[in-house]
């Protein structure tokens, strides 16, 4: 299962949720890693180096910082925008489904939009 990095500003029902569907699911909140209030630049470094794929509802800079990282060639593990118009059931089955049935290569440089 790949290893998921909740952003601070991702809809903590879908935190809770993914840990209720699936109590195995490797998911961190950026908050309790002590990255409160971090820049883009900081957290997608920090995804990179414990590689995990970051979740955000950030589409207006985070898509930016992301893309960067892979023009410089900078470990990017990848990223997921979720919509803020998102039901919060089908986010969470597009995880689900993303995590378990995709492998960690496969997400290296990506960046993917919920729901699928």
């Amino acid at each position: 299962m790949i290893p998921l990095a909740a952003d601070e500003n991702l809809d903590h029902a879908i935190v809770r949720g993914l840990r209720h569907r699936n109590p195995l699911i490797d998911i961190l909140r950026i908050q309790d890693v002590g990255l409160s209030g971090a820049d883009d630049p900081t957290v997608l470094e920090w995804a990179a180096a414990a590689g995990r794929i970051l979740v955000t509802h950030d589409c207006s800079t985070i898509v930016r910082y992301a893309h960067e990282r892979v023009r410089l060639g900078q470990p990017m593990t990848g990223v997921v925008i979720v919509r803020l118009s998102s039901r919060v059931g089908q986010v969470i089955d597009d995880l689900l489904l993303l995590t378990e049935c995709t492998e960690q290569t496969e997400w290296r440089g990506a960046v993917q939009y919920l729901p699928l």
